[in-house]
């Protein structure tokens, strides 16, 4: 596919999505938001992609919504172009065979990165605001620049916390913390970000893109796409459930495991001490 605001590459089992308006920081519009859909669809669909990573262009990830739609909003919202209308959004399409599906939970503009049936990771290589902090909270795993400058902006433009972030951040770093970063609308590095559990780690600057394309190859490479898969949407899934209900899921989706090819592969690698030919199936 062509794309005009981010850039695609797929290589050793990894899908690789660029934020390309490095001039603008990476500033999110409609055009970007829809071809990032589409690249995360086209990963998805590719046997051979097993991982997602998404950064950006460079020294910015994203600094959010491009603020030329921001000036143009009156006091009844008259005049704002939303990011993407309803109805124009790219189409997103992802097998659901493996693992239940979580789309009746996340309605809404990212929820559907949660659907993905692979793992998601963003690479935070620098400042990133708004919107764009949002997105990364609807990546599985965050993985930033140590002194990438992070901010949720809403409350400094008037705004209120939105696309889900009140309901993500304090599950990611608790209430208090959530409402600091909500209120006061501050900045941080991602240094704070890792210490706060925002980020799974951050990384200087120079080690960042190098660690986290390592992280990728290794679950590319090593690890059952079968299995990433029905893990990612237990772990969505069971936000909404008891530990009953939980378990039982757990139960079901193991006795299927036990029929697949990657269970019997699992097996067979560690006997014969060979590195694993994992299919998915």
């Amino acid at each position: 596919m062509a794309y005009d605001e981010i850039l695609y590459s797929a290589a050793d089992g990894v899908g690789t999505i660029t934020l390309n308006r490095p001039d603008r920081l990476n500033a999110w519009t409609a055009t970007m938001e829809n071809e990032m859909r589409r690249a995360i669809s086209e990963a998805a669909g590719d046997e051979e992609v097993r991982v997602i990573v998404i950064t950006g262009a460079g020294r910015g990830f994203c600094a959010g919504a491009d603020m030329g739609g921001l000036q143009k909003i009156d006091a009844k919202g008259d005049g704002r172009k939303r990011i993407v209308e309803p109805g124009e959004e790219a189409e997103v399409s992802f097998d659901n065979e493996n693992g239940p599906s979580v789309m009746e939970h996340f309605e809404g503009r990212f929820g559907y990165m949660f659907e993905c049936p692979k793992p998601i990771l963003a690479a935070i290589n620098g400042p990133v605001a708004g919107i764009g902090l949002v997105m990364t909270m609807f990546c599985d795993m965050r993985f930033a620049s140590d002194t990438a400058k992070f901010t949720t902006a809403f409350a400094s433009r008037g705004l209120i916390a939105e696309h889900g972030i009140a309901w993500l951040l304090p599950r990611l770093i608790g209430s208090a913390n959530a409402l600091d970063l909500l209120m006061s609308a501050r900045k941080f590095t991602g240094e704070e970000a890792a210490r706060m559990g925002l980020v799974n780690r951050a990384y200087s600057g120079n080690e960042l893109m190098g660690e986290v394309a390592a992280y990728a190859r290794h679950m590319a490479q090593m690890v059952s796409p079968r299995s990433m898969t029905i893990m990612k949407r237990q772990v969505y899934k069971s936000l909404f459930q008891d530990f009953n209900n939980s378990t039982s899921m757990a139960d079901a989706e193991m006795q299927k495991s036990f029929a697949s090819d990657d269970f019997k592969e699992g097996v067979a690698h560690f006997v014969e001490k060979r590195a694993a030919r994992f299919t998915g199936r």
